[in-house]
């Protein structure tokens, strides 16, 4: 059975990687990106089954023209793969105001246009799924890497919502946290001027990680990529899917430190209700 897909961010990267496969395999794929160009060898030889637009996801307006034409051009889209993305490396300081506004402009609210664009469609089909690209860096975090984590913090908390006001409607959303793959992410990273007086901290050991090459990459790209297209084939709607043991561990570190966290407060939580017999220092 054909499945038609519409995915963001596919110049390169688990973008480019699920065009790839899923023409190979017959699917049809409404593929955007902000140049085109880019997939004309797969246009040669995939023809009418790559449907290609341009689109910067920060272009709200532009977001909804670009789904509307594909829906209107395909007739039914099964799939919405929000992919787009842009990564920044830096300590908070360090961050340009621009550069903070690219990095909530791409992941956060490009995503959150993309969703609003695509649901009256998906609802009218009384069908449909949204898989959210996020990352491990959805949960938790890395140093020098604060606004990249605050966008995908933001959308997975957003996707969390929308999946449970969809869900009377038929429709499914999975947030996709792939760990680190050798894609184009690392080497596409905007990264900042540092500042000295960050040097010898967590923050400049997380650049110059990246920068040395030294950032642990132990995932497979290809079956990073094929799990996002199994978990679709197989109907499975769990709201997160997290690839590969970085994320796995790292998540789980995360959760668990978290919830020790949280039950250590549980007196002092409680202590506050109306009702509840004031907390008195000891004397």
């Amino acid at each position: 059975m054909t499945t038609t897909w519409f995915i963001t961010g596919t110049s390169s990267g688990f973008g480019r990687l699920l065009t790839e496969h899923l023409l190979a395999r017959g699917d049809r794929v409404a593929a955007t990106l902000r140049r085109p160009e880019a997939l004309d060898d797969l246009r040669a030889e995939h023809g009418d089954r790559l449907w290609t637009a341009r689109l910067d996801v920060t272009d709200t307006e532009r977001v909804r023209r670009v789904v509307d034409e594909a829906f209107e051009a395909l007739g039914t889209i099964d799939v919405v793969v929000n992919n787009a993305s842009y990564g920044l490396l830096a300590s908070v300081e360090e961050a340009s105001d621009e550069q903070i506004g690219r990095v909530i402009d791409t992941n956060l609210l490009g995503s959150i246009q993309v969703i609003r664009a695509a649901l009256p469609h998906l609802r009218a089909q009384a069908r449909g799924r949204i898989l959210q690209v996020s990352t491990a860096g959805g949960q938790t975090t890395y140093p020098s890497l604060g606004y990249y984590h605050a966008s995908k913090w933001g959308i997975e908390g957003f996707c969390e919502t929308v999946a449970r006001e969809i869900a009377p409607f038929g429709l499914a959303l999975t947030i996709i946290e792939p760990g680190a793959a050798p894609t184009s992410f690392g080497t596409s990273l905007d990264i900042a001027p540092p500042l000295p007086e960050y040097e010898n901290t967590p923050a400049a050991d997380t650049r110059q990680a990246f920068l040395g090459g030294r950032f642990p990459v132990p995932n497979s790209a290809e079956k990073l990529t094929e799990a996002m297209i199994d978990l679709v084939d197989s109907g499975a709607t769990s709201l997160r899917l997290p690839l590969g043991p970085d994320t796995y561990e790292d998540v789980r570190a995360a959760l668990t430190g978290r919830l020790a966290e949280h039950e250590a407060h549980r007196d002092v939580a409680h202590s506050v209700a109306a009702g509840s017999r004031p907390r008195r220092d000891a004397r």
